[in-house]
């Protein structure tokens, strides 16, 4: 389970994450590449250049394991199919609000 809540206390990125996703904060959330409980939100870019404010934005965070984050900060490659994972993820995301939109409002013509 991630070890974060919704609150003021929790960091701008996490509730950039957790707002987009739909989460609340009982909610248990998993790992985007093994789906073992989530612990860390992972910025894909790092936030050395240019401060967080420049990275935080949903497709760069993406919510992972304590053994896939260490895995993404040491392993190029893997970050880069982390950033795949998360893009695909982030687009069904996107997709489900648009579907859930066109529905809402055919209900609401009639």
């Amino acid at each position: 389970m991630m070890t974060c809540t919704k609150d003021q206390s929790m960091q701008k990125h996490t509730k950039i994450y957790m707002t987009f996703f739909g989460y609340e904060i009982s909610d248990e959330v998993f790992c985007e590449m093994c789906s073992s409980p989530c612990q860390d939100i992972h910025h894909i870019s790092a936030r050395g250049m240019g401060g967080s404010k420049v990275k935080d934005y949903i497709e760069n965070i993406i919510g992972l394991c304590r053994e896939c984050h260490l895995k993404a900060e040491h392993d190029n490659m893997f970050n880069m199919f982390c950033r795949i994972k998360h893009l695909e993820n982030v687009c069904h995301q996107v997709y489900g609000l648009i579907e859930y939109e066109k529905k809402y409002r055919k209900k609401t013509k009639r």
